[in-house]
């Protein structure tokens, strides 16, 4: 489709461009106590973006002459990223750790956040892909330094910047090689160039591959491509934290499913055993050990830490390598499972770090024992902290054991070749209990009893926590609203 006739169908991003270009204008005019006023200049930006989204319809078309995809696949992924975006930025509200700073730009950073993200779930051209990847990466780098004043801080955003830099100029290089051997840059007629090469490209092929899935894998905190992981999300402002956790891990699974897909699958959308164009590599094999390498290291690091936030960061991992389970299949049910996942973990891992902020502004640590008796002295708190826990182990009747159920089945269901990786995710998901546990062990177990009982002071902290538990909690057993929402998402552009 022409860019003049793209306009009409690109109406979401649009709004997000005037919606960032207010919150700029409109911090200019706020005085420095009074800039916490741009976030709601940005939620109305959002909720009018949802809208949108919602009125567009099941439209799948290219836009911008081929670039990007509109389909109810990418629509799935921005209606996530959009709901974790209001929901951080509500929490900002009540976040000690942003007092004593001016915070309309990081509102403003929050939306053009949410661009990039967009972009990421919908690019179906590889210069695409990068310009969007720079625009988050950018962003996050911004985000996470913003405690100017904290040392930790500086440190995460550094590191970020360093890690960031290394990973893209690694998949920039892969894409090159891959533009070099096709002679284009859009994925259907990659796919039909890549079919065609002869042997003689393998090696070449292999390694533009690898360098693109270390730019991929550094996005989703793929194993061995997390190490920047623990250190930013530690030193980053707990709710950029939480937010680095959920979107960009979403909008990176989506670029991820529809590359592969579409590049280096066959003809065919979402069809089992669809790694054809390369059939001579073991790509499902070595997804798998990537997949298992990431869930295990996230695991077993994340016992030994004696901060909630770095054990989320760590668990964090983990969950990346619980949904890279499904990537080996490149199935319908394997992407089905990825998307039901995203979704539960959204609520559940959201909530967690919710928690931790509100403990932090309370005890002024996010360490194990700032838990300790916090389920006698705040009874609300300690119970859906341990809904969370119990969600994030993948227990029932929770949100994280229907996704997990729909992961193993995936994996289970693609052939006996794959037994081996639900071996090893069960494995990690018993692993995983103990330090979850462990949270609700000082809460129950450890500190004194409490005679009197708190509830939140605010009464917005109290409605995102529920907000947050209660589908947790409910499409642990009442799914099927979920389901079709997925199933009718499942579907890929795949080109006119």
């Amino acid at each position: 489709m022409s860019n003049l006739n793209s306009l009409s169908h690109f109406l979401p991003e649009l709004i997000l461009t005037v919606t960032v270009l207010t919150a700029v204008i409109a911090d200019l005019f706020y005085h420095k106590d009074e800039s916490r006023k741009v976030a709601w200049w940005v939620l109305g930006g959002l909720a009018l973006t949802l809208f949108a989204i919602q009125m567009g319809g099941s439209t799948v078309t290219d836009l911008f002459m081929g670039t990007i995809a509109l389909d109810p696949f990418s629509e799935y992924f921005k209606i996530l990223v959009l709901i974790a975006t209001v929901l951080v930025i509500l929490t900002s509200f009540n976040s000690n750790e942003l007092q004593d700073y001016r915070v309309g730009e990081y509102y403003s950073i929050l939306a053009i956040m949410v661009f990039g993200l967009f972009l990421m779930a919908s690019a179906i051209d590889i210069l695409m892909v990068y310009l969007a990847i720079e625009v988050v990466s950018i962003m996050s780098f911004f985000l996470a330094g913003y405690l100017k004043k904290n040392p930790h801080s500086n440190e995460a955003s550094l590191k970020y910047v360093i890690y960031g830099a290394f990973s893209s100029g690694i998949m920039l290089y892969g894409l090159s090689i891959l533009f070099g051997l096709t002679g284009t840059t859009k994925f259907v007629e990659m796919q039909a160039a890549i079919s065609g090469l002869s042997p003689d490209s393998n090696l070449a092929l292999i390694i533009s591959a690898v360098f693109i899935l270390a730019g991929f894998g550094y996005k989703i905190s793929a194993v061995p491509f997390h190490f920047w992981t623990p250190d930013v999300y530690e030193g980053s402002p707990t709710t950029i934290t939480a937010y680095l956790s959920v979107a960009p891990k979403a909008a990176g699974f989506a670029m991820l499913i529809r590359f592969f897909n579409q590049v280096f699958g066959d003809s065919s959308a979402l069809v089992s055993e669809s790694w054809q164009a390369l059939n001579q590599i073991p790509w499902p094999q070595l997804m798998g050990v990537l997949a298992a390498a990431t869930m295990t290291v996230g695991n077993l690091v994340a016992i030994q830490q004696k901060s909630v936030k770095r054990m989320l960061a760590y668990s964090s991992i983990a969950h990346a390598g619980y949904m890279m389970m499904a990537l080996p299949l490149m199935s319908e049910a394997g992407v089905y499972g990825i998307m039901m996942y995203l979704l539960m973990y959204l609520f559940m891992n959201l909530g967690a770090f919710f928690v931790v902020i509100y403990i932090q502004g309370k005890t002024g640590g996010e360490d194990f024992e700032n838990f300790n008796g916090m389920g006698w002295k705040m009874p609300f708190v300690g119970v859906v902290m341990t809904l969370f826990m119990l969600s994030l182990t993948g227990l029932p009747p929770t949100a994280g054991f229907i996704g997990k159920f729909y992961l193993f089945a995936a994996v289970i269901e693609a052939g006996p070749q794959y037994y081996w990786l639900a071996f090893v995710g069960v494995l990690n998901s018993v692993i995983s209990l103990y330090y979850y546990f462990r949270v609700v062990k000082h809460m129950y177990f450890i500190g004194e009893r409490s005679d009197t009982v708190e509830m939140p002071e605010s009464n917005l902290v109290t409605i995102v926590l529920l907000f947050l538990a209660i589908p947790t909690f409910i499409f642990g057993w009442y799914f099927a609203p979920v389901a079709n929402w997925v199933s009718e998402s499942l579907v890929i552009f795949q080109g006119m």
